[in-house]
């Protein structure tokens, strides 16, 4: 596993935890914290991990780019920067394994878009999201790609455009989170989910979760000719036609 200095790693059983550990930055993704989480997740990607769960130390979950690399840089320096956070939050939906945030604190701007980037999330009481650009001189445009899939078109505008954040609560009622728990109990609640999104067989639910992403965004048509042809791929594997066989047979598979 990759040696960190932004990040804390631990793997217990399946699981892996990934702690964005900058609290006195706010865990501002840097660029040196972005390009050490992509390689965690590359890493984690070629394991026999089954789950990531994704969190942070201290009062914030993460506070977005660090404005530090972007102060008195040129335009390919900063579009550089934003291709390398991209190819980032492009990783968490590439892992084969399904990733949960689990959020306590304010999360803004990119920490937004990281938690919308995750595949499940679940949020303290004490969460808050937010997209600040729209009451300053930058506008969360990349943020705004990520935290735009999560929730309807007026819901994301709202964000983007007044800036003002929306608590935990909200969050889940607009689709942002899965569920709200009280802090205490963040950590159980968010290891129940992992626990249970990754039931089954490994290698099918690698491939459910990538073929969610590819046709999600295709026309109804063209999304259903994807997902038939994932499935009938999937069908006539080994795992599957021994659980095929296990049911007819009435055994175990």
């Amino acid at each position: 596993m990759t040696e960190t200095r932004h990040l804390l790693v631990d793997r217990q059983a399946s699981i892996v935890t990934v702690t964005l550990n900058r609290p006195e930055q706010r865990n501002a993704l840097s660029l040196p914290l972005i390009l050490e989480l992509t390689e965690v997740l590359q890493d984690i990607a070629g394991s026999d991990a089954h789950g990531v769960i994704l969190a942070a130390n201290g009062p914030v979950f993460s506070a977005g780019h660090h404005f530090a690399d972007m102060a008195g840089k040129s335009h390919d320096e900063v579009r550089a920067l934003f291709r390398i956070c991209t190819e980032m939050m492009d990783c968490v939906q590439a892992l084969p394994q399904p990733v949960v945030a689990r959020v306590q604190g304010l999360a803004t701007a990119a920490g937004c878009q990281l938690v919308a980037t995750c595949d499940l999330a679940v949020a303290g009481t004490s969460a808050g999201f937010a997209l600040p650009g729209g009451k300053g001189a930058l506008f969360c445009h990349t943020p705004l790609v990520a935290v735009a899939r999560n929730l309807g078109r007026k819901r994301a505008l709202e964000l983007a455009m007044t800036g003002d954040p929306i608590d935990a609560r909200t969050a889940a009622d607009w689709g942002l989170v899965n569920r709200v728990v009280p802090d205490d109990q963040l950590e159980a609640a968010t290891l129940d989910l992992i626990t249970r999104a990754t039931r089954g067989q490994a290698g099918s639910k690698g491939c459910g979760k990538q073929a969610y992403y590819q046709q999600i965004e295709l026309p109804q048509s063209d999304a259903y000719a994807r997902a038939g042809d994932v499935m009938a791929e999937n069908a006539v594997g080994a795992a599957a036609q021994d659980s095929f066989r296990a049911f007819l047979d009435k055994r175990k598979p």
